[in-house]
């Protein structure tokens, strides 16, 4: 004898299965404003340069400022910035005790000159240290065209610059008395060579010494 009294299975309806699609797009769409809220800022936090403001990096407002004056075709700067940069971001820009200034300073050639000038094109974009630093890593010999503006040009839109923007402002030489301005300034400092660095002021010191001299005035901040 079949069992009447058995348990009936509900029958979804028509009517609850829209009710939970209806759930779980709001969840969805929640979700998706949350994305587009959140990762930006957090993406942002976690640049490899804090705080990018043109050619400084770091709390404009930090006890130290070092100064860098450095050339694009210079291989000894090119180490720095690829090799031992990042650890200076990561124990001192970041955390808000150092304010890092870069300065071209363009004495090997005209491939030297060009490039301070496209970089600062950069900086209008706040794309300063990212192109930088592609032209680092695609550093050669000087002279030799690696830098040539074909290439500056490629760098910029492999980061995605407006190069309308971007080719307006690099070939009416809109930077080059610039260039020049942080060349005879940089000389007028006792900058001689590169990479070297001014530290609140002090100097200039070479690379080895930049941290050791960034502790020492770390020590006489009240």
């Amino acid at each position: 004898m079949p069992n009447r009294y058995r348990t009936q299975k509900p029958v979804k309806t028509a009517r609850s299965l829209n009710r939970k699609t209806i759930i779980w797009s709001t969840v969805v769409v929640a979700l998706a404003i949350v994305a587009l809220l959140v990762l930006p800022n957090l993406l942002q936090s976690e640049s490899k340069y804090p705080q990018a403001n043109r050619n400084s990096i770091g709390d404009p407002n930090a006890p130290i400022l070092v100064e860098e004056y450095s050339d694009f075709q210079c291989p000894w700067c090119a180490r720095f910035a690829l090799d031992s940069e990042p650890a200076l971001i990561e124990k001192y820009i970041a955390s808000g005790k150092v304010q890092l200034t870069f300065i071209p300073f363009s004495f090997l050639g005209p491939e030297s000159l060009q490039a301070a000038e496209a970089a600062y094109c950069a900086a209008d974009q706040n794309k300063f240290w990212e192109f930088k630093e592609k032209i680092y890593f695609n550093q050669g010999a000087e002279n030799s065209g690696a830098l040539s503006d074909t290439n500056l040009e490629r760098f910029a839109s492999q980061l995605k610059l407006d190069m309308t923007a971007f080719r307006q402002c690099f070939v009416s030489d809109k930077y080059a008395q610039q260039v020049q301005d942080d060349l005879a300034t940089g000389k007028e400092r006792g900058i001689n060579g590169t990479p070297y660095f001014l530290v609140n002021g002090e100097g200039p010191y070479a690379a080895a010494e930049v941290e050791i001299r960034i502790q020492a005035a770390l020590v006489k901040i009240p």
